[in-house]
């Protein structure tokens, strides 16, 4: 069973069947409320947005995005696939990222790759599909899936945030790794992205509490 997060009511739905399968997860909630959906741009400009924000602060993403989709407006993958590579360092992506965003774009431009048919795919491949193309690591390709094309079974194993959330919310000794999540959410299956959302927002819940867990990353970067 697909399942698609388009709206806020959409998740909460998810959160609360998650709730009453998993009881662990009652008390996670009952401390954040219930998390907002978070979303981003699909297709290429959303994919491309996380490329430029790997392995960086919020604030350093966010400032390369915005001076790479202004000078791209429209943005589309032909601008991308003829636009020089100096042009595009000059903004602010390194050349590994430039090499990533310019092999999908003559994906995209072959039709080798349709970004939007992901969202109708197993989790487990559409992850597979993304993770396959060059510089395109599991972190990049779950949160395309989950905040861009509303997957509800993406589960960002990978990302820092979870993770630690996860090992407070359900009293691990250490944090588990990205291979040790994957059996740790199969009882949210096929509502992982849901379950992604509610430990991001205890995520936020302990920043607060000083001295939690300082030093941690939101996420894995790549």
């Amino acid at each position: 069973m697909l399942v698609h997060f388009e709206t806020q009511t959409d998740l909460e739905d998810a959160i609360l069947v998650l709730v009453k399968q998993d009881k662990r997860l009652k008390p996670i909630l009952e401390l954040t409320g219930m998390p907002a959906l978070r979303q981003r741009e699909p297709g290429f400009a959303g994919l491309a947005a996380i490329v430029c924000g790997q392995q960086l602060s919020t604030a350093s993403a966010a400032a390369i995005w915005g001076r790479v989709s202004k000078a791209f407006d429209p943005f589309h993958h032909d601008a991308i696939s003829k636009a020089r590579a100096d042009r595009l360092g000059r903004l602010g992506l390194s050349a590994a990222k430039i090499k990533t965003l310019k092999h999908i774009a003559r994906e995209l431009a072959a039709e080798r790759l349709n970004l939007d048919v992901l969202a109708n795919e197993d989790a487990d491949i559409a992850h597979n599909t993304l993770t396959a193309l060059p510089g395109i690591g599991p972190w990049t390709a779950d949160i395309y899936l989950l905040f861009c094309l509303g997957h509800g079974d993406a589960w960002p194993a990978g990302d820092l945030a979870v993770q630690e959330a996860v090992k407070i919310g359900l009293g691990l000794k250490e944090r588990p790794t990205a291979k040790q999540m994957a059996p740790l959410a199969e009882p949210w299956r096929p509502l992982r992205g849901a379950a992604a959302h509610l430990w991001w927002a205890y995520y936020r819940v302990l920043k607060k509490r000083e001295g939690v867990i300082a030093g941690s990353k939101e996420n894995a970067g790549s």
